[in-house]
């Protein structure tokens, strides 16, 4: 007998504590709920926030929305190695889908795609995840709401793929 093989999700961002663990957290709930197996983890762009665990920030606006984000998160960067182990590689900007692009053999490079293209109603010219880093609870917020609009859309591009 075949055993199955997981489809393999990656979220990534800058430092790997805010965006990308928050799409993290929302994909695994959705994929659950969906009753599909599908392995999600998340990275960084960069290395400088490397150990640390999600924001307290974005812990909290998770929480306040009914998901559990529990568990033992620690910032980390990509690695080239990452990209063929996965699927589908969601960036949160341009700017971060260039940087993996940029590190990934031709055919890998396809894999990695903007994850807001995923939201029906988000402005093709801008499919940039907001960085909330900066900003204040209202920030966290926009940011989950920006992640929560792809999320669906995410989970039956992997559905059809998985078909």
């Amino acid at each position: 007998m075949l055993s199955r093989v997981t489809y393999r999700v990656m979220t990534v961002c800058t430092g790997n504590i805010c965006r990308s663990p928050m799409a993290e957290v929302v994909l695994r709930a959705r994929f659950e709920a969906a009753g599909l197996d599908v392995e999600v983890d998340s990275t960084g762009i960069s290395d400088e926030e490397r150990g640390n665990p999600i924001d307290r920030r974005a812990r909290a606006v998770l929480v306040a929305h009914g998901y559990d984000p529990a568990g033992s998160h620690r910032a980390r960067r990509f690695s080239p190695a990452d990209l063929p182990a996965r699927d589908l590689v969601l960036a949160m900007t341009a700017a971060h889908a260039r940087a993996l692009r940029r590190a990934a053999d031709p055919e890998v490079a396809e894999r990695v795609v903007m994850y807001r293209q995923f939201d029906p109603a988000a402005d093709p010219d801008d499919l940039d995840v907001d960085d909330p880093w900066y900003g204040g609870p209202e920030d966290f917020e926009v940011c989950l709401a920006q992640l929560e609009a792809a999320a669906d859309g995410v989970v039956e591009h992997v559905r059809a793929a998985t078909a």
